[in-house]
């Protein structure tokens, strides 16, 4: 019997909470269509041609907009899709990156853009990620990593054991780069590579922050959240500290790691048999298409 995954992320929320916020998201989604230039970027360094595209997490179509800008034309068919119905773009697909289906090596491309940091499975979907890819096919993700927001969740850690006597989660932790590239290698992709960029964004009023995680969809959906209403003396200390902690030139500063993944689907090019008579499939690096190295 397989071992059941815990249920870090409430996914039923998670819908719920860009539902809501899917009318107001271009008011808060400069991280999102940071992270996508970069995504287009990296495709359009690509040499070869990607006849059939799947982008995980869509936000209304904010990458297919990036790589317009970007006039990255390797693509032919890209398919849109989102975990809440609200954010999937006209033609797109209502699929969760946690059950997947997809037919396999029925896809030369596979994008995921800000959502696998809300998976609880995450070894499980990037194996499914893969068995969907051709042959040589590729995947990108990009999301956040471990050092994001690391001072903000101090804070209200900090705050609610001074003052309450105890602290519940407010906001998740994420992955680190290095165990992001671990699981890529573990869910068999060959030439894994993890790089990060850290981003700065300044605030005057640091309450402001809170309003753009919560329009961006980012508002907390672990299992294990508190089911009360923060009290505003706990808030007011938690955002004094973070203020205090990260202030320059009178603004606070919050750190946001993004974390880009890149992998291809093994060339399988010769399977022969153990002297046991099990099969061992052997892949051949050098006989991969050359790839450009990601900018930093």
């Amino acid at each position: 019997m397989s071992e059941e995954v815990p249920q870090i992320f409430d996914r039923l929320r998670l819908r719920q909470n860009r539902t809501r916020r899917a009318t107001k998201l271009a008011k808060y989604d400069f991280l999102l269509r940071r992270a996508a230039m970069d995504l287009a970027d990296r495709i359009a360094l690509q040499s070869r041609q990607f006849d059939s595209a799947l982008c995980l997490g869509a936000s209304g179509g904010i990458l297919r907009e990036a790589l317009a800008t970007q006039g990255c034309d390797q693509i032919g068919q890209l398919i849109d899709s989102d975990l809440a119905h609200a954010l999937v773009p006209r033609g797109g697909l209502v699929l969760d990156e946690e059950k997947l289906p997809i037919k396999a090596h029925s896809l030369d491309l596979i994008i995921s853009l800000w959502g696998l940091h809300h998976v609880n499975d995450l070894p499980g979907a990037l194996l499914q990620i893969r068995r969907a890819l051709k042959p040589d096919g590729l995947f990108l993700a990009a999301l956040p990593g471990g050092a994001t927001l690391a001072e903000l969740r101090a804070a209200f850690l900090n705050s609610e054991a001074r003052l309450l006597g105890g602290a519940q989660p407010h906001i998740h932790p994420f992955a680190d780069l290095q165990d992001l590239a671990g699981l890529m290698q573990r869910a068999g992709f060959a030439l894994p590579v993890a790089d990060s960029d850290m981003v700065a964004v300044r605030y005057r009023e640091p309450l402001k922050l809170l309003d753009d995680l919560r329009g961006m969809g980012e508002a907390n959906v672990l299992t294990a959240r508190p089911r009360y209403f923060l009290r505003r003396d706990v808030l007011r200390n938690a955002l004094a500290q973070f203020a205090t902690a990260t202030q320059e030139d009178g603004k606070a500063v919050v750190q946001f790691e993004l974390c880009y993944l890149a992998g291809w689907a093994p060339r399988e090019l010769h399977s022969e048999r153990h002297k046991e008579g099990e099969p061992i499939t052997r892949f051949d690096e050098t006989a991969l298409p050359k790839k450009a190295k990601p900018k930093n």
